[in-house]
């Protein structure tokens, strides 16, 4: 059921913290999912379908790159207004999210913030359009959440580079135009390459069967002997910190697009239990139905203030690794405990594709395991304020 008479919850009045441009620019991609993601995306989750148009889509609306400067073909924008962003483009589905965050944040981000001059004019403006789809390469088969332990590696070849190794969980890489690569060099340095479709040994072979994020297209990267242009290098990427800091600017947009999956969950069931009766009255009368939406509604407010609050400190440039991770964190558990909630109160209906709820469960099964598990980051937090590393 294509559901477009959404109520954002602001039990806070938080949008009297916000800007007349921050809520324009929320209000111009509210409009957009509503027209362009949520009439679809129910049948494209059922079908395990990626709506391709929607990249285009995306580039015209500015949600690619939106914090990127003009110049490059981004937007400009601080980076509440790109929060807002994924917030409204995740109450519409957290894969579009996951594609949008991946183009903006694990793409454009480095090569804006790594790459050379020539690297950010070919590449930027095409990747802010949607012209080109990218994505980014890092989860290797055996090294997930200890991404310094890759196999992925390069050989100088003199006029080239030699790109051997594999990646997987890659979102957009079965239609991506370009790949960011993480790769060891012989030194066992960690760099960055920009790999494009079409080089010879670069295949992008597709997951399926996915029980979640069913909307988003999955694959693997996977590089025999491919060789790679010297141009190609991000020359100002060097170490594991490159990479990571890219996860920050997408751990980042996913605190604030889980509070979208949150606030749908919510609006949902509020108005379900207000038009559902029982016994003779809407079951929003029964004591353990309010005491569901009250917990939400309290829990989706808190995590609206901590985005908030971040999208501040990184606006100013304070954001820390830890304070991003903390919010990742809070923000996503939030997100799929009230979708276990919601759907409670719908009950058997809460299953179906008639209501975004269980869509948005499966989907928040991913979130809380992608770009950092739930459990690694409350041990960032542990060893930020204990000064004691628990990884090794």
């Amino acid at each position: 059921m294509a559901r477009t008479d959404f109520h954002a919850p602001d039990y806070y009045q938080i949008d009297d913290l916000l800007t007349d441009e921050q809520k324009l620019v929320r209000g111009a991609i509210r409009d957009f999912v509503n027209r362009e993601i949520i009439p679809i995306i129910e049948d494209c989750a059922q079908k395990a379908y990626f709506p391709e148009s929607i990249v285009k889509k995306f580039g015209e609306v500015g949600a690619f790159g939106p914090t990127i400067p003009q110049e490059y073909g981004g937007g400009g924008l601080d980076y509440i207004s790109y929060g807002l962003m994924m917030q409204e483009i995740e109450r519409g589905d957290s894969g579009m999210r996951s594609t949008a965050s991946v183009q903006g944040s694990l793409v454009m981000f480095p090569i804006f913030k790594y790459g050379s001059e020539e690297q950010k004019k070919k590449f930027l403006p095409k990747l802010a359009s949607g012209e080109f789809l990218g994505c980014f390469g890092l989860t290797e088969p055996d090294h997930g959440s200890n991404p310094s332990a890759m196999v992925t590696n390069f050989k100088d070849m003199g006029d080239h580079y030699l790109l051997n190794g594999a990646k997987m969980w890659i979102t957009n890489s079965p239609k991506a135009d370009i790949a960011v690569v993480w790769a060891k060099n012989q030194e066992g340095r960690i760099k960055g390459l920009i790999v494009e479709r079409g080089m010879e040994g670069f295949t992008t072979p597709e997951t399926h069967h996915k029980w979640s994020l069913r909307a988003s297209i999955t694959g693997e990267l996977v590089f025999d002997n491919v060789k790679v242009p010297k141009e190609n290098l991000l020359p100002h990427a060097d170490g594991l910190s490159g990479p990571l800091r890219c996860l920050d600017s997408a751990r980042y947009g996913i605190a604030w697009g889980a509070i979208g999956a949150a606030m749908d969950c919510y609006e949902t069931a509020r108005k379900y239990s207000i038009e559902r009766h029982q016994f003779g009255k809407p079951i929003a009368g029964f004591q353990l139905t309010q005491r569901k939406l009250a917990e939400m509604i309290t829990e989706i407010t808190k995590a609206q203030l901590l985005a908030w609050r971040l999208g501040t400190l990184k606006n100013e440039g304070k954001a820390t690794t830890p304070q991003i991770s903390m919010a990742k964190r809070n923000n996503v558990h939030m997100a799929i405990t009230i979708a276990r909630e919601a759907r409670q109160i719908l009950g058997g209906m809460g299953i179906t594709g008639e209501f975004p709820i269980m869509r948005h469960m499966m989907n928040l099964e991913s979130v809380i395991t992608y770009e950092g598990t739930h459990d690694i980051h409350q041990l960032i937090t542990g060893s930020d304020i204990t000064g004691i590393s628990a990884f090794k």
